[in-house]
């Protein structure tokens, strides 16, 4: 473990996809890393990174993330190989009640350079069929094809990123846990560690999930009015609220392969009126379908598919200590297996009847989110500035980038201002669409 030194102009907490990318891309904007620090209590990846799909797509109903991920795709084909980055595209399909929300985000996409196809009724069909021959359709009226999407492998990834930190001079040091801050004439100058304390010029908050206890740690407000940009108004709305993330994997020897031989888009599908019935019983396991899958094997012992269903949400209190699979608390519901499995079966001949091989293993994680689940990047004090991202850092490894920019940079960054803190305030927080995910 590197040595905590007792000063440095950047101090970056949380070593995780955001830290990652905002220390690697800060250096780079300054020419060197010698004043940047990043630490991490564990070590980098050690929380959400370490266990994520590592899906890069943008389909998201807040037009302004789309620029943030063409960013995230620039910073995954940096050095593809180095970082695992597979550029095999994601594949949204929705119901005819979604055909509007999805004209939206293909138009949006495009606008900023993010390349997609939009496919509606049988030719929508016709598009998933080509891919996999023995697709089965339901009630799928639309999908959109983003080509510059894909996937990362997460250990590969956070190597990766690691390298390219210390490449360009960064010093990371983990086993660090930050215990407080020395805040003063409402700056803070110094982060207080289980290893001494470190003077800093300023600090930057890349912790997930961690957020929360930070956020209190400085003395920030735990609740909010909120004003949307539909013109409705809560008050006193939680400044924070945990979700439960539900994932696991498939074992399969396909091999799982498009028409053509190819390793295949990544697959989503949320159909809001057709539930997902158990092949066996007959019974319904969900009124709704909402479920992603990709090839993934990094944590497997032999072929298989990785993916996963709706977040469940947890609340305003969680228990972040010990995270992941190790937190009793949070594991994927009993039915999990059975709901994602019959999902697949649902839709692809291939995996009818492959709920024996699904991988019976713990399937922890949660995330922090906005009150209006769309992340925050600004400064909440003068020379603090957070990146507060739960869930959606291998989307939006671009943050680091345009954060790093915003640093050294004489202005602020435009694709940055949608996502300030002042949002809330002014009557522009983002609200929802068609869809049961909380981040939209």
């Amino acid at each position: 473990m590197s040595q905590l030194p007792t000063s440095a102009t950047y101090v970056i907490v949380g070593a995780g996809v955001h830290g990652l990318s905002t220390a690697w891309h800060l250096a780079m904007e300054l020419g060197k890393g010698d004043d940047i620090v990043l630490i991490d209590k564990t070590a980098p990846g050690a929380g959400a990174t370490s266990i994520a799909c590592g899906c890069v797509r943008n389909f998201y109903m807040t037009e302004p993330v789309h620029a943030l991920v063409r960013e995230s795709v620039d910073v995954w084909n940096y050095d593809p190989v180095l970082l695992g980055f597979q550029q095999v595209g994601y594949i949204s399909c929705g119901e005819e009640n979604q055909i509007s929300e999805y004209e939206k985000i293909h138009k949006s996409q495009n606008s900023v350079g993010y390349t997609s196809d939009m496919y509606v009724g049988q030719d929508a069909r016709d598009f998933l069929s080509g891919i996999w021959p023995d697709f089965k359709h339901h009630s799928i009226d639309v999908a959109i094809h983003e080509k510059l999407s894909g996937y990362a492998g997460t250990i590969q990834a956070v190597n990766g990123l690691a390298q390219m930190c210390e490449r360009n001079g960064v010093n990371i040091v983990s086993g660090v846990e930050v215990t407080g801050y020395d805040v003063q004439g409402g700056e803070v100058k110094a982060v207080e560690t289980s290893a001494g304390t470190i003077n800093a010029d300023v600090v930057i908050l890349c912790m997930g999930a961690w957020i929360p206890v930070h956020w209190e740690m400085l003395g920030k407000p735990m609740h909010l009015d909120v004003g949307y940009q539909d013109g409705s108004h809560v008050e006193s709305k939680d400044m924070w609220t945990y979700w439960r993330l539900e994932e696991g994997e498939v074992y399969f020897d396909g091999p799982y392969y498009t028409a053509d031989n190819l390793n295949p888009p990544v697959l989503h599908i949320e159909l809001m009126n057709t539930p997902v019935v158990d092949p066996e019983t007959g019974e319904e396991l969900e009124d709704n379908v909402y479920v992603y899958w990709k090839n993934g094997t990094e944590r497997m012992e032999r072929p298989g598919i990785q993916g996963g269903g709706l977040p469940k949400m947890i609340g305003p209190d969680a228990s972040v200590e010990p995270y992941g699979w190790a937190n009793d608390k949070y594991q994927a519901d009993d039915n999990f297996a059975d709901y994602f499995t019959a999902a697949m079966g649902m839709f692809m001949t291939r995996f009818e009847g492959i709920r024996p091989n699904f991988k019976d293993r713990r399937n922890g994680g949660i995330g922090a989110f906005t009150p209006d689940n769309i992340p925050i990047m600004d400064w909440i004090l003068p020379n603090v500035y957070m990146v507060a991202d739960s869930n959606h850092g291998f989307k939006m490894t671009g943050i680091g980038k345009l954060v790093a920019s915003e640093l050294t940079g004489s202005a602020p960054v435009s694709e940055l201002r949608p996502f300030r803190f002042d949002r809330f305030a002014m009557g522009a927080a983002y609200g929802s669409g068609t869809t049961h995910s909380p981040w939209v």
